[in-house]
């Protein structure tokens, strides 16, 4: 469901984006370190939307890669863990399922 709240921005935004532009083709001097450039408004305000975009893309793939890097670890850990104890999800439903038991049984 997240995914397509996160579709429907991006649609909204690039539609927004889409009207700007096309209302603005006027072009604009734009200052750079060596010298001025004239260049039409809509260039100016689509590419500015997609090096926007690719940064933001950019910082949720490397996101992405730390988290998996962290489940990795963490995993790691737990079979540690498990090896260590000698912990199992078996051992773990007994003793959920004896826990269970000693409730029903009514005290006298």
């Amino acid at each position: 469901m997240k995914i397509q709240w996160s579709l429907i921005a991006a649609l909204l935004f690039a539609l927004i984006t889409a009207v700007f532009a096309v209302i603005n083709v006027n072009p604009v001097a734009v200052n750079l370190l060596f010298g001025t450039v004239n260049v039409p408004l809509i260039l100016l305000i689509i590419g500015c939307s997609l090096i926007g975009g690719l940064i933001v893309g950019t910082f949720g793939i490397y996101r992405q890669y730390q988290m998996q890097k962290e489940i990795r670890s963490l995993a790691e850990q737990l079979i540690h863990i498990r090896e260590v104890t000698g912990y199992t999800p078996e051992i773990q439903a007994a003793e959920e399922e004896k826990k269970k038991e000693q409730k029903d049984v009514p005290v006298e």
